[in-house]
């Protein structure tokens, strides 16, 4: 991650965006209620003007700027920044760095429901080219239990309508967020949520705690041995096309890694494997996973 501002800490991006510029232009998420999440809850969702990020922008090296190819919009969903707003900050990035290939961020439910799919291909046009989409679950039971204040067919909507404008999505979904009362319709329904979208990329975490202690109170948290089954449930029911899985978070004690439908039978093979190997060793396999992050 190229590091040039005193940002609003702490700050949030995915994986894939390690080599790229963060810029924040929203501070906080604007959705900030679902329970299961402690990104943002020391935030007050607002957005930055535009002028204070292009004084961001300028106060990169010129030699430095010539090398920045990837910018990531920070913080929890920038999509949701206003559309004259957001195209003048693409705008702005083309003219500062003109190796720029690609922009990204976060994009809630919510922020989804701001734009149209003219409005999108309007972003696009200027290289926001991918959105990171926290799913969750397609299970509507489990998004009412986490107050994600949209059900599944409705995010489902919304994502094509990004899709329709051509924008790449990149979707995530949480392995025990249902606890044990709802696993196996968690993991049911989220596979099926999937197979209807096949999203560019779907990235699997699992439950951990992060200020959010009043989600694991409303449920009886999976064990190490459950969260791999629940894995290989969805694994044995996804079936997309054109989607790249990954399970690489550093909550997950099973990586996966594969490309759909090419590697679909792979993919099951070596999460069957994983549970076999668990169930040779009950201590571990009964035990509930203790990963936290504690800085913020």
């Amino acid at each position: 991650m190229l590091w040039y501002f005193d940002y609003v800490e702490p700050v949030f991006r995915p994986p894939s965006e390690a080599r790229s510029l963060i810029l924040q232009a929203t501070i906080g998420c604007s959705q900030n209620g679902c329970t299961f999440c402690g990104m943002y809850k020391m935030k007050r969702f607002h957005c930055r003007p535009v002028e204070d990020l292009v004084a961001e922008m300028r106060s990169i090296p010129l030699p430095h700027r010539a090398q920045i190819q990837r910018v990531f919009l920070a913080d929890g969903d920038a999509l949701v920044y206003p559309q004259d707003g957001l195209l003048q900050i693409l705008d702005a990035l083309a003219e500062h760095f003109p190796a720029l290939t690609r922009v990204a961020c976060y994009a809630s439910p919510n922020s989804l429901t701001t734009k149209t799919v003219d409005q999108l291909r309007q972003l696009r046009a200027k290289k926001l080219r991918i959105l990171y989409f926290g799913l969750e679950s397609g299970d509507d039971a489990t998004l009412e239990l986490i107050n994600k204040k949209f059900t599944a067919a409705r995010m489902l909507e919304l994502c094509r309508l990004a899709q329709q404008a051509g924008m790449k999505l990149s979707v995530t979904a949480i392995l025990g967020l249902a606890g044990t009362e709802r696993s196996a319709e968690h993991a049911a329904a989220t596979a099926d949520w999937i197979n209807a979208l096949s999203p560019e990329y779907f990235s699997l975490l699992t439950m951990f705690r992060r200020h959010n202690d009043i989600h694991f109170e409303r449920i009886n948290q999976l064990s190490n041995g459950q969260v791999l089954e629940e894995a290989l449930a969805i694994v044995r029911r996804l079936n997309p096309q054109r989607t790249i899985l990954r399970s690489n978070h550093v909550s997950n004690s099973l990586n996966l890694a594969g490309s759909y439908p090419k590697d679909r039978q792979r993919l099951i093979a070596q999460a069957e494997v994983a549970l076999e190997q668990a169930r040779r060793s009950p201590e571990w396999f009964e035990l509930v996973p203790e990963y936290e992050e504690t800085h913020y």
